[in-house]
């Protein structure tokens, strides 16, 4: 095992990092901006060094000085977390030719799952089923009306490369597609560096269900059941629940399978995760393949009992998976609430300083939280500052838990949406475990509308 590690990322997944390598008594080193400088995660880590200006691509997006800084530290491995760096070929590339450790897949994989049009054609060849759509990159406005015409509206146009959202749109006819193509495409530059756009066939009332998997490099891959994803706002997750209340036995077991011959078809380890779309009828297609720890990884733990960051860790450094699939058992369900400094009613983020702030308590309630009374929240960063956990032995306690909960949570100082997980939770389509993708635009924002 390792004996120091640097992470390569900031706010609760920095933290939440630095627990698990207390508990294995792995020595950590944080990196921070100048605006993170008095951020908990840096006081957490048994060593701080400052790498930069706010600016994300001056600060944590230096792939080149967060590996100068692993090596003046004497960090023999670098965990990504998630988002910034983590997905990042050239990085991990970067890490192992300095004989760094990197704490994922190799960077074969990533490239190639980083790319969604290759994705799908990997996802394709594994035999996995994916939606219809187009295999190229889409060059301009022209090629994508052909491509449109092929495939019939309404369809998904979409960026290749990045997630969270970010160049995706739903577009109902030629005119729609016109007018958002050059703006997405403008948009996936920006953010990722590449404008690849393909387009997908829009699967009417979609549920978003991803299996979570762990691979070591013995050949062993493992399936830890599913997570419910399908509330979303702007195309981004903001609750997630283990196990997803909609899907049967039947399709649950099937597309625990197609995950599993999918990670086995690219020679994946560590872990990662297949994200499925399934329609109405429970018929299930490839999403994407994020090849990191998710945000919403803790309802995984939660209802298996293992820790996914001490596996990926234990992944890296060559060991085996101590579990088979039949080993992994499932208790009780969990529900995750992402708690945003941002309006509930226009999704736009408010940064500002936090003056208070109260986390509530009680059996099955757990927390990932990147702030305390007294932090700023800065506008350069991803407006997301914490995590409400909620398990119950049934999904119907994990609900009340969760209520309660919410309830209780006070943040003053900044806007939250706090007030929008309320309703949702409280929402008689989620109680019922009927919620696809289309919840927040169906429900949520036509309340606001005929309650102002």
């Amino acid at each position: 095992m390792f004996s120091k590690l640097l992470i390569a990322n900031r706010g609760e997944i920095a933290s939440r990092i630095i627990r698990t390598c207390k508990q294995m008594g792995v020595k950590t080193v944080a990196v921070y901006s100048e605006a993170d400088e008095n951020a908990l995660f840096v006081r957490e880590a048994d060593e701080a060094f400052c790498i930069g200006k706010p600016q994300v691509n001056l600060s944590y997006l230096n792939a080149d000085e967060m590996i100068r800084i692993a090596k003046k530290s004497g960090a023999e491995a670098v965990h990504p977390g998630y988002g910034l760096l983590s997905e990042n070929a050239s990085f991990a590339q970067k890490c192992l030719d300095e004989g760094l450790a990197f704490i994922g897949p190799s960077p074969a994989i990533l490239a190639a799952m980083g790319s969604k049009i290759e994705a799908r054609k990997t996802m394709k060849q594994a035999g996995v089923p994916i939606i219809e759509g187009i295999n190229v990159a889409l060059q301009d406005e022209e090629e994508a009306k052909a491509a449109a015409e092929s495939v019939g509206y309404p369809l998904m146009l979409k960026a290749s490369a990045g997630g969270g959202g970010i160049g995706m749109q739903l577009v109902h006819s030629e005119e729609e597609l016109v007018k958002a193509f050059a703006g997405n495409k403008k948009r996936a530059e920006s953010f990722f560096g590449n404008g690849d756009m393909f387009l997908e066939k829009y699967i009417q009332e979609p549920h978003h269900v991803e299996v979570q998997i762990l691979a070591d490099s013995h050949g062993h891959i493992i399936p830890l059941w599913e997570r419910e994803c399908s509330i979303q706002r702007r195309n981004q997750k903001v609750v997630e629940e283990a196990v997803s209340p909609f899907i049967s036995e039947e399709t649950r077991t099937k597309m625990l399978d197609a995950a599993v011959k999918a990670a086995h078809h690219i020679d994946y380890t560590n872990a990662g995760t297949i994200e499925f779309l399934v329609d109405k009828e429970e018929n299930f297609y490839f999403l994407e393949m994020n090849t990191r720890l998710q945000v919403e990884h803790p309802v995984t733990e939660e209802i298996t009992g293992l820790d996914l960051v001490e596996q990926q860790l234990k992944v890296a450094a060559g060991e085996k998976l101590q579990l088979t699939r039949e080993e992994v058992k499932r208790s009780g369900h969990a529900i995750e609430v992402r708690i945003y400094a941002e309006d509930p009613k226009t999704f736009f983020p408010s940064p500002g300083q936090i003056t208070a702030l109260e986390l509530p308590e009680g059996e099955g309630i757990r927390h990932e939280c990147a702030v305390e009374s007294g932090s700023a929240v800065t506008p350069f960063y991803d407006p997301m500052i914490g995590k409400l956990i909620a398990w119950g032995p049934t999904r119907e306690e994990a609900c009340r838990r969760m209520q309660k909960a919410l309830d209780e949570y006070k943040i003053e100082g900044i806007k939250t949406n706090l007030p929008m997980l309320r309703k949702v939770i409280s929402h008689q389509q989620f109680l019922e475990g009927i919620t696809t993708t289309d919840f927040v635009n169906q429900y949520y924002l036509p309340e606001l509308t005929t309650t102002n």
